[in-house]
């Protein structure tokens, strides 16, 4: 473990619930695996060979002879030997045939892992040239690691990295000798690859492989001094190595500290062996996939990142919020950007009748229960227009409620939540609404019959009781000329005269304690009175209530007192409304003393002018 890149290594060991980076623990990655090679001694036919050894001064030793057969598991050679355990069976190799000058050595891996070092222990004398290569795409294309030769200019025409550092050649560990036992070290973050980030783009580029591959490219004898005269048979020539050790861990961009078996992977039992690293991380920090390369379903309010190895920073994936109906969500750029860079999660599929990027809106046709918590399945009701008396608006064939509230958009002259009744003063409900009552006051319902009674009441402002905007990004809700009768026809009830901004001083004596430009939303009959939902937008004047921009709502008094509806108020325009403040009931009151005018900018100039110059 001294040769571990330090920082996959410190990372591994930072914290063992991988409550910050984290790394899975290394192994050799050859374990559970075949090694594949061109040749096996013996695998034809039992061979003769003879391995030489030198003494301290460099003399030869007794040759050490034996047989080779691949039919006698005692006599057999064979690559699953160099990745067996180097402590319990040291004395185990694998050996070429005599006749293969060159010879390959090749692991392959199911998935990804990161490599961090290789470790090939020989048993004949080291080959006077190699290369180390690895592939990323499962053997497709190869990239070599590190050339190895006693010569790297003339062999491959390459810098020695022992005179030039940084260099792709080394010839440290081509001498022949120790004639056995000698090694090749290569660690994959050595010089020029050194990061201190193991899980940056860099070093994944360096780290990251699903092949390797060694080419034993020349072999090379024992150059021990003979022991005596008498002349030395040729030595036979063959590769020879105890181990292959290749070192490396499960790779999850430092998002698990543990892995499992990739889907069909079944390891290779071998003598000793323990411990098989394994491919398929399981993911933490909400990060998802075999690599935790990407943020789990319902994780993608930001982009995914792999773990900061030098701070220790997991860069935890961050939920969506999806108001707890939505099972995923994806991320988006586009939303990232518009929101600064704070939140880029759109959520997918929203369930329960929701809508909108964190399914924060009820679907066209159900309303919010606001009784309920947003989070709950039930909280969008769908909505309960009268077929008869709602209208059909300009969004579609269908009759939609407010959102918000669950009121339905009336047909002229119809009153209720639902759209279920005439307004006082009006009568015949119907496909086409209710016709106003051509009576000095109110008239039956039903048949159209005048009342007599002083008590009753006249409704004379065209006002159905519809929100005027569902969202803000949708269009306003208007009324055509041909759907139906409006009271604003009908002169014979009540006779509204036009304001007009006069003396200013008639305009400060009236002592109005607010003065507002507000849009007019919608106008609900609740029986006793009137309300009139208005979007404010613009305070030009208060007193003692607080009144913000925004929804409020409006009380005509007239329509208790007089059965008149003058000022009139007409859904989707926008007014200057001067009034007074019920202080006693936080109420907004609209009367016959209100000065009521369709907003122009010049008219709103001029009443700030006089409420600054004239009423102080």
């Amino acid at each position: 473990l001294a040769l571990c890149p330090a920082g996959v290594g410190g990372v591994a060991a930072a914290s063992s619930p991988c409550e910050k980076a984290c790394n899975p623990r290394m192994g050799n990655l050859a374990h559970g695996r075949a090694l594949r090679t061109d040749t096996s001694c013996g695998r034809r036919a039992a061979e003769p060979f003879c391995a030489y050894s030198e003494d301290a001064q460099r003399r030869c030793r007794r040759p050490s002879c034996g047989r080779c057969s691949g039919a006698h598991a005692g006599l057999a050679h064979p690559p699953a030997a160099m990745a067996d355990s180097p402590f319990r069976l040291p004395r185990t190799w694998w050996q070429a045939a005599q006749d293969a000058p060159r010879e390959t050595i090749r692991l392959d891996l199911e998935a990804a892992f990161y490599f961090t070092h290789l470790i090939m222990v020989f048993k004949s004398p080291r080959p006077a040239a190699m290369v180390l290569e690895r592939s990323q795409d499962f053997g497709e294309t190869w990239k070599p690691y590190k050339y190895f030769a006693a010569n790297c200019s003339a062999t491959f025409g390459l810098e020695d990295d022992v005179r030039q550092r940084g260099a792709i050649c080394t010839s440290r560990y081509s001498s022949p000798f120790p004639c056995t036992g000698g090694e090749v070290i290569f660690r994959a973050l050595s010089p020029p690859y050194a990061a201190e980030d193991p899980y940056s783009a860099e070093a994944q580029t360096q780290l990251k492989i699903t092949n390797l591959r060694v080419q034993l490219l020349e072999r090379q004898g024992c150059p021990c001094i003979p022991a005596g005269p008498a002349p030395q048979p040729p030595p036979s020539l063959h590769y020879a190595i105890y181990d292959f050790i290749v070192k490396g861990s499960c790779f999850c961009n430092g998002h698990a500290d543990h892995c499992i078996p990739v889907a069909g992977f079944k390891p290779i039992k071998a003598a000793g062996v323990f411990h098989v690293v394994h491919g398929k991380c399981m993911c933490k920090h909400n990060t998802a996939g075999s690599h935790c390369q990407h943020c789990a379903p319902l994780y993608n309010d930001q982009p995914w990142q792999a773990a900061d190895g030098k701070t220790g920073a997991p860069r935890e994936c961050q939920s969506c919020k999806c108001n707890g109906h939505a099972d995923t969500c994806h991320f988006d750029m586009d939303a990232w950007l518009a929101s600064g860079n704070r939140s880029g999660g759109v959520c997918d599929d929203c369930q329960h009748n929701t809508e909108g990027q964190h399914c924060q809106h009820c679907k066209l046709g159900f309303y919010r229960d606001l009784r309920k918590p947003f989070s709950a399945p039930d909280t969008c009701k769908p909505c309960s227009c009268h077929p008869v008396g709602s209208a059909v608006l300009p969004l579609g064939p269908r009759t939609f409620c407010d959102p918000s509230t669950g009121d339905c958009p009336c047909k002229p002259g119809v009153a209720g939540p639902r759209c279920d009744h005439c307004l006082p003063g009006y009568w015949g409900f119907s496909a086409y609404g209710c016709r106003p009552c051509d009576c000095a006051r109110s008239c039956d319902p039903h048949t159209g019959d005048c009342h007599s009674s002083s008590s009753d009441v006249t409704w004379h402002n065209e006002a159905p009781p519809f929100q005027a905007v569902l969202n803000e990004s949708e269009p306003t809700w208007g009324w055509e000329d041909e759907q139906g009768f409006s009271a604003l026809r009908h002169s014979g009830k009540c006779e509204c005269k036009e304001q007009v901004l006069g003396n200013p001083k008639v305009f400060c004596g009236m002592k109005y304690t607010y003065v507002i430009k507000t849009k007019i939303l919608s106008a609900h009959d609740k029986g006793s009175h009137a309300e009139v939902s208005v979007k404010i937008k613009k305070v030009l004047k208060s007193t003692k209530l607080k009144i913000l921009r925004g929804k409020r709502t409006l009380y005509p008094e007239s329509w208790t007192n007089r059965g008149c509806t003058c000022p009139i108020l007409n859904p989707g325009l926008e007014y200057l409304v001067a009034g007074h403040e019920d202080v006693r009931t936080g109420r907004l009151i609209v009367n016959m003393k209100s000065f009521v005018h369709q907003w122009k900018s010049a008219l709103g100039r001029k009443v700030l002018e006089i409420l600054k110059r004239d009423c102080n």
